[in-house]
Order: structure tokens, then sequence, then C-alpha cells
């Protein structure tokens, strides 16, 4: 009804006795609006002379001015009046997206305020055919709902309906995400429904019955999902909200852990069946992360499931944390690197399923022996988990430039849906830290806290690195954080051998299967291992690795070494290719007994055995 000059407002609140709108036209002009009671607490009306781009507040019981809970843009923060939006305005040019399909995916974990030095929508739009170039297909956007500050990572929103000014108005992310669709790209929103950030958060002042003290929260008040059915419809619309209205392909559902309810339907899967019923006849993709390991997410609801696409796979990103670094400190000590732990992963997923997690001093997780490599997302790298070092070092400043390749390689070809956190293409060399913008008492707890956080870790403890930690509200904190993408050239090795591993992934048939049909794996040596795709067919292929010295592999019991009847191996990839940086393809043995180069994934394929003597 903007176009026409009337906007309709509507706004729960049933402790109030009255409520008001301030409207403040931006070609001039005031009013106030009394809204009119409705049932079950709601206040709605009509807002004659009302267009796009005037700005709003609530009045509550003639005292209290706060923006609109549901306000589609705060043009000056959380704490500023809200600004009328028609989402309508907007041109679409996607309507011949379908959206994506779960099984062939490749994600790319983005934040757009250190994607770019700019630092918007337009700025990262730039870069998107560079990114489909590469081979990713999915852009997975860190959180943008409002929040506080000048920065942050956006976990810590307060206005879910409104896409945070700092990156951009609302239409330049309608932009981003339409010009993403135009070259084949899809891109999904991080989302955080189980907890809101502690500065500007005004839900409390509408009702209370938005939060509840049954259950605790490990960052503040929880949500309310079992309370008025008002509260609880207010996360769920969003869930659709994003989908709707700004054609997103999926969501990212971020701590699910922590989003509590004892409903008959839990919320989480009623988010989901809301944002596919949203998209209509488009596909989207809904994955999780879960810190239980709770494989009911994933599962449909005839077997108790909530229906989401894929689970994050922290337990894939520490044994190779481990594997690549040493280091079992805090969260990484249940985990060895062990090719055993790659090859379980790679098969079934997690790999704890219920047995004892001693970090925890409990079991953890939950049975995935039956679900297939799609299911699970893995990765090297994400936004905490660089993070979580004391310095936000990348991982490939941390190892071995063969453990690393060989690693890159065997997330990028494995079963699980490969994720990148930016700049992992090219070993960027900009790290990735805790950033915040908050004032006062908060700046210092949100201080303290972090050291606090890090403390974990034994390493950590040392008094000179507390002292050199990154301040999480130092703007230099974020400004080092911003990517340079000069470095895509000058570290074209890493590029390449990126860029190189995704299209394997999705030209090889036996590769690209393996995310539906599961993959096999043994353990060749104490600290080599092998995984066997298309088992048994003329399409077969082998991935060996060893991260450690040259290996002379013999006598051969394993009878995954064997290829199929009639064939023999050659070498189809080398993570030791000089173009990768690498000391060059040494000749791989197969035929007698094996000779495996140290540190190093190598990609074989059957060819046609050679008779005597050709050989």
């Amino acid at each position: 009804m903007i176009s026409t000059g009337t906007a309709h407002a509507r706004v729960w609140a049933p402790p109030r006795r009255r409520v008001e709108v301030l409207i403040d036209r931006a070609r001039g002009g005031r009013s106030t609006v009394a809204l009119l009671p409705e049932e079950n607490g709601f206040f709605s009306g009509e807002l004659p002379d009302t267009r796009s781009g005037d700005r709003y507040q609530f009045r509550l019981d003639g005292e209290l001015v706060r923006p609109d809970p549901a306000s589609r843009f705060q043009p000056e923060g959380p704490h500023g009046p809200s600004e009328v939006i028609d989402p309508r305005e907007f041109e679409w040019t996607d309507a011949a997206w379908r959206g994506i399909a779960p099984q062939g995916q490749v994600i790319y974990e983005m934040h757009v305020g250190t994607f770019t030095r700019e630092g918007t929508w337009a700025a990262a739009a730039r870069e998107l055919p560079e990114l489909a170039r590469l081979g990713v297909t999915v852009v997975e956007m860190m959180p943008i709902a409002e929040f506080a500050g000048r920065f942050g990572w956006g976990y810590d929103g307060v206005d879910l309906y409104a896409p945070t000014r700092l990156y951009g108005r609302p239409d330049d992310l309608r932009r981003f995400v339409d010009s993403a669709h135009q070259i084949g790209l899809a891109v999904i929103l991080d989302v955080v429904y189980n907890h809101l950030g502690p500065d500007g958060n005004y839900l409390n002042d509408y009702s209370p019955d938005y939060f509840t003290g049954k259950y605790e929260n490990d960052w503040g008040k929880a949500i309310n999902f079992e309370g008025p059915a008002p509260a609880r419809e207010f996360f769920v619309e969003n869930a659709a909200y994003w989908i709707e209205e700004f054609h997103f392909d999926g969501l990212r559902l971020d701590a699910t852990q922590d989003i509590r309810d004892a409903s008959t339907t839990h919320v989480i899967a009623e988010m989901v069946a809301r944002a596919r019923g949203a998209a209509g006849q488009r596909h989207i993709y809904i994955v999780a992360e879960n810190e239980p390991q709770e494989t009911r997410l994933v599962r449909d609801s005839a077997s108790g499931g909530y229906g989401v696409d894929a689970l994050w796979n922290d337990d894939y990103h520490h044994t190779a944390c481990v594997a690549l670094t040493g280091r079992r400190e805090a969260y990484y000590r249940d985990y060895t690197g062990s090719p055993q732990e790659f090859v379980s992963s790679l098969k079934y997923g997690y790999l704890f399923q219920g047995q004892w997690y001693a970090w925890q001093e409990r079991p953890r997780g939950s049975s995935a022996l039956d679900l297939p490599g799609h299911a699970f997302i893995s990765f090297l790298e994400n936004h905490d988990q660089v993070a979580n070092t004391a310095f936000g070092h990348r991982l490939h400043q941390r190892t071995s430039p063969g453990r690393y390749r060989a690693l890159t390689a065997l997330t990028l070809l494995g079963p699980a849906t490969p994720l990148l956190f930016q700049g992992q293409e090219f070993s960027s060399s900009a790290p990735f830290q805790y950033f915040c913008d908050h004032d006062g008492p908060l700046r210092d707890s949100i201080r303290s806290g972090r050291r606090e956080f890090l403390a974990q870790f034994e390493s950590t403890r040392d008094r000179r690195v507390q002292t050199a930690l990154p301040v999480p509200d130092d703007e230099q904190t974020f400004e080092r954080c911003k990517l340079d993408f000069s470095e895509r050239e000058t570290n074209a090795a890493a590029y390449r051998l990126h860029k190189d591993l995704l299209e394997i992934r999705r030209t090889d048939r036996a590769i690209a299967a393996a995310a539906s049909v599961r993959v096999d794996g043994a353990v060749i040596a104490p600290q080599a291992f092998v995984v066997r795709y298309g088992l048994g067919s003329p399409q077969d292929r082998l991935l060996v690795l060893n991260l450690g010295a040259d290996l002379l592999l013999t006598p051969i019991p394993e009878p995954l070494l064997a290829p199929p009847d009639g064939h023999e191996w050659e070498v189809r990839w080398s993570s030791e290719a000089v173009e990768y940086g690498g000391l060059g393809r040494a000749p791989f043995q197969t035929n007698s007994e094996w000779r495996i180069p140290g540190e190093a994934a190598v990609l074989l394929r059957p060819q046609p055995e050679r008779s005597r003597q050709d050989a």
C-alpha cells in the first residue's frame, strides 16, 4: 500500500495500554498516529501520507520511544528510527532461477565487512564472478541483522528483519543476491535465533514474553519459543522473510543447541518448513551448526527430525587441525589427527556419535552411520576456528606447505560438502580476529570475556600472549582482517591448487558421486591412508595421502590398493606438482612395491593394463 501513500502498522505489545506511531516524513512534516488495540495484545492502524524513505518510531504508553521490532531498515543503527521500505520497488531479474540441491555444492563463507576493502554489498558483488570461476557454488553470508557499533561479526544482531546499514541499503543486498543468481551462484544467510545482542535489543519493552528464564543460554537470555504464539511467530516468520523478500537460497542456523524448545513441533522444524514454503518452487538449502552433534536435525519429520539439509562437522576440522599443527589444547584434546580418524570421518561423518568425550566429561553425538556424505559440511577454516587462535592466524601459516596441500585435497575431494573461509583459496595473509564495537562497561566485559575464552588454550595463558591479544573494539583489529585480492596473483600457486581441485570435484564422476555413495578407506601406514571411490568399476579413483615421510610400502596386503581387474593405476593429480608450489611429481610406483611421496596427496585412476612386453 506504500505506493498509494498509505502504510499499515501492526505491532505486538500485550503489556501496553497505548501505542502510537511517530512519523518523520522525508519530504518534510511530522505526525502522530494512534494505533487501535486488537485481540491477543496487537495494535494496528493505517498511516496515511506515508512513503518509502519516511522514518518512524513507536511510542509506548506515551513514554518509551522505540524502533519497530520488525523494522526493515535502521539507517542510524539500532537505537535510531526505523525507515519505511517497500520491498516491491526492487526489480528482480532472477525469475528463471530454481535454487540448489543439497548435493554438488561448494560453500564460501563471507564476512561482508572484511571481504573487500570497502566492506559493502556493492563491492562484494564485483567479486562474485571470480568466485564462480574458482568453483564456488554457494556464498554463505555471515549474519547481517542490524547490530550496534561501527563493525562486528554480526552474531549480536538485535533487529532481525533489518539488513545492517553498515554494508549498504536493503536494495544493495537484493542486488547482490540477484547478481549472484545471474552467474549461477546461490547465496545463503547465517541467521541467529539462539539469542539477541546486548546493545539495542528493545524486544523486552514490547513484551517480556519474548524471553524465558526456563533455559540457560551461553550468550544471554534464552528466547521463548514455548510461550505466546506471537513471540514464537516473530522468529519463525523471520526465517521465511529472508527467503521471500531477499531471495536467499537458504539459511545457516547458528548454534542450534541453544534454540531450546519443548513444543510438540520443535521451532527449528517449523522454521525449516516455513522457509521452504516461502521459496515456492525454488529449492533452498538449509544447514546448521550443532555443537552436540545431534543428527536428528538432518532427518525428516517421519523420523522425528527437523528437515535440515546438512550439519557443520567440527570433528573433521579438529582432527585436521591436530594433524596439521600437532596442537591438542582445549577442545582438540580428544583428537589425534590420525589416519584412522580421517578414514572414519570420510565414511561416517562425525567421529563422536555417542562415545565418551573427555573435554566435556560426557558422551557426545548421535548416530550418523546411515547418513550420506552431503549431510555434512567439512572445512579446514571457518570464522570461529581461525579467530579462536590467539592472533587469528590462518592455518597455512601454522603447518608445512606439503601437509596443507594434502589436506586441502582431502577436504575438497572428500564426500562431504566442502566449505572455504574467505581468502583461504589464495592463502590470505589477513588474519581473522574477533572484533566488535561497544562502549563503556560492555566494552570492558567483552575484552575480559574474550581473554577468558581464549584461556582454555594453555599456550594463550602465557603472559606475553595475553598482553599482545588483539583488542576486539580497536578499529585496527577490524581493518587488519580485510582481504587483499592482489594475493590471488602473489599466491597464485595456492589459488591454482584450489581451482584445479574444485574442477576435479565438479567433473570427475566418481568423486562427485561420493556425496551420495559411500566411499571406503584404509590405513596403510602410521601416517598414511587411502580413500577409494566408485569401488569395483573402471571409474574407480584412489586418493592416497601420506602425512609423514617418503614411504616404501611392502608388503601390500590391503585390497583397496588393488586396481580394477585388467587395469593398473596411473597418476591423475598430485599435490606436489610444481604449479602448486610442490617439489615435483616424483614417480609413483604401484606395479611392485609402492613408493609414496611424503607430505603429499596423490589421486590415481585406472587405465587398461599394458602387456608385459610394453611394461
